[in-house]
């Protein structure tokens, strides 16, 4: 099979993983080629915070499990392919010379077992950092598992890692993946983090020390396999940020590849959910909410009409509204429609003058979600009454969100992945980014 052929196997398997982003690394150009370092690799973000512009591909997708959600499963009578660290560490650098990509997420099914993928994975990491010397952007898997020195080794050469929680609980991995366990992935999740703190703390002493993997660690978890809500998501998602440091959860809507009594009968990912759970981890990882503040056991799912911010606002009522012009810095950011730089222009701005209604679309405030929660001067601009109930129906009757773009980037044909899409009766976007 020529590498061509594989590529369009193994890009076309990666997709549905979408744990990669590429922010946070500093790794410099050292007289090589590409550069990671500050904002180093060229992005775009999708709505819901998909980073693309990073060559996406599996080592293999030859798989010893049997998960019953994922198209790569052993049972499955797909399409096999597996590169040599050789062929992706070529594929990467003609790639990026071409300037077709910034940089490569590196990813893998379970091929013979843990440690042999990934040496396989580590020794492609080291021929693109030693031999090629490309200085560019690397996210690799960890693989569970695998042993710690590999893993470390990994982590050397790479800018970010993740490992893949998949599933919200123990009962849904026994239910769909029964041959993984919660502890194999949360035991590498926990080196990797143990070892960032090392690594940091030696360079405070030691500035020549070697980097491990400065954009930090991530995960994904696939939502709509399971019955889990999303306060339950949310709450693991907050822990994993509190005890781990991750740098991000990413969330996935269950793509229906599989036919399993197990598994829902469903036509379409769940995207609106998905987008909900991405502004939540929104909320918690950068404005300061807590999980229990936008979902509770009464409302244990987030509102597929109202972002939850706003939704929140409204369930929270008692506290609004705010004026604009005495409010602190956290207030502000709390209210729906006003954001990081919209809440620091308004603080800077009310020192020289008082605001009035008219200047806060020119500081940047969305005034068709702040009209109903704030008063300016003392005096509320909302269109309906102030209760609940009605701001509730004003907003929801508004439009949704426009929809999400449904495909990757391709190298390959559009209308031809377009067809095989179909025909495999895969009526959903192709997740992720190349």
């Amino acid at each position: 099979m020529d590498s061509f052929d594989k590529l369009r196997i193994l890009s076309t398997a990666a997709k549905y993983d979408v744990s990669c982003s590429s922010s946070g690394s500093k790794r410099k150009n050292n007289n090589g080629i590409g550069n990671a370092s500050d904002s180093g690799i060229c992005h775009s973000f999708t709505p819901d915070g998909r980073c693309i512009s990073l060559l996406k591909i599996l080592l293999t997708n030859y798989c010893i499990y049997d998960c019953a959600y994922c198209i790569n499963r052993v049972s499955n009578d797909v399409p096999r392919a597996a590169f040599t660290p050789e062929e992706i560490a070529d594929l990467t650098i003609n790639f990026y010379k071409r300037n077709y990509i910034e940089g490569l997420f590196l990813s893998s099914a379970i091929f013979k077992d843990p440690n042999y993928t990934m040496e396989l994975l580590v020794k492609t990491l080291k021929l693109l950092r030693q031999t090629y010397k490309f200085n560019g952007y690397i996210h690799v898997k960890a693989i569970p598992g695998a042993d710690d020195s590999l893993i470390n080794e990994a982590g050397l050469y790479a800018d970010r890692m993740s490992v893949n929680i998949e599933l919200p609980s123990s009962n849904s991995l026994k239910l769909l993946a029964p041959q993984k366990k919660k502890e194999n992935i949360i035991k590498p999740m926990r080196f990797i983090n143990n070892k960032i703190h090392e690594h940091k703390d030696l360079n405070k002493s030691l500035k020549t020390s070697p980097l491990f993997i400065p954009g930090g660690q991530s995960t994904q978890l696939i939502v709509g396999a399971t019955p889990e809500s999303d306060l339950k998501i949310m709450k693991l998602s907050e822990t994993l940020y509190n005890t781990l440091n991750l740098k991000r959860v990413y969330y996935s809507g269950y793509v229906p590849v599989n036919s399993s009594p197990n598994l829902p009968n469903i036509q379409s990912p769940p995207i609106m959910r998905e987008h909900r759970l991405y502004q939540g981890d929104w909320l918690i990882r950068l404005y300061g909410f807590k999980s229990h503040e936008l979902l509770n056991d009464n409302n244990p799912n987030f509102n597929i009409k109202l972002d939850p911010k706003t939704d929140w606002a409204i369930n929270n009522i008692n506290l609004f509204p705010i004026e604009i012009n005495s409010a602190s810095y956290d207030t502000l950011i709390r209210i729906p429609g006003i954001g990081f730089k919209s809440a620091k222009r308004i603080v800077l701005t009310r020192k020289v003058q008082l605001l009035s209604f008219d200047n806060l679309k020119k500081l940047g405030v969305v005034i068709k979600r702040a009209q109903y929660f704030i008063t300016c001067k003392g005096k509320y601009y909302g269109n309906t009454l102030f209760d609940p109930n009605s701001i509730k129906n004003k907003l929801e009757n508004k439009k949704l969100e426009p929809s999400i773009n449904e495909f990757q980037l391709s190298f390959f044909d559009e209308n031809t992945l377009k067809k095989n899409f179909i025909n495999n009766d895969l009526n959903s976007r192709l997740h992720g980014d190349l």
